[in-house]
């Protein structure tokens, strides 16, 4: 169906009450046949989204940087197509070309920094795929004060519930993507 892009932390230390967050979304990503692109590794909520994809029976997509591979950990078992790179810049590069849309998970500034960089280039009309937030326990709530902060004080040109869909839970992110993308929402399983 979509080619699904994922940006989340990898930290094994994170709080294990946003684990069922990822294994959520991963579980609805494969029911809808989408393919996971994401960073490649087996940490943290990156392995956790990744694993529950491949137990859903669909496709994942792993980009991850040669430097990386020793910290992240290598998703050879849970990919199946993985891609090593030379710079976080090529990883980027793959992950962004490759996607249909991208969903944004917690994390810490790896996750923020991909999320501003697509933020920026749909702002600028580089791209019109969907960008959705998953604030779960309102996660990203100072992140989008800020935002308004910003479109307050005319920093940005535009708000950002234009540009973006925040979604408290993975299912209302499922359920916008499906909107957004124009799939339509398989039936609740039995």
């Amino acid at each position: 169906m979509a080619n699904v892009c994922v940006y989340c932390s990898s930290s094994p230390q994170i709080d294990d009450g946003f684990t069922p967050v990822a294994q959520t979304l991963g579980t609805g990503l494969a029911r809808r046949d989408h393919t996971l692109i994401y960073g490649g590794g087996t940490s943290g909520l990156m392995g956790v989204v990744a694993r529950a994809v491949r137990e859903g029976g669909g496709s994942v997509v792993g980009v991850i940087p040669n430097k990386l591979k020793s910290i992240e950990g290598v998703a050879r078992d849970t990919a199946d197509e993985l891609i090593v790179t030379d710079t976080m810049s090529e990883r980027k590069r793959i992950m962004y070309l490759r996607s249909d849309a991208f969903v944004v998970l917690p994390g810490g500034f790896g996750t923020l920094e991909e999320f501003l960089e697509v933020l920026t280039l749909r702002q600028l009309a580089y791209h019109e795929r969907p960008v959705v937030i998953v604030n779960h326990d309102g996660f990203y709530d100072p992140l989008l004060g800020f935002f308004e902060q910003l479109y307050a004080q005319h920093f940005s040109r535009t708000p950002h519930e234009e540009l973006i869909f925040v979604a408290d839970t993975p299912g209302e992110a499922l359920h916008r993507l499906d909107t957004m993308l124009q799939i339509p929402t398989p039936a609740p399983q039995e």
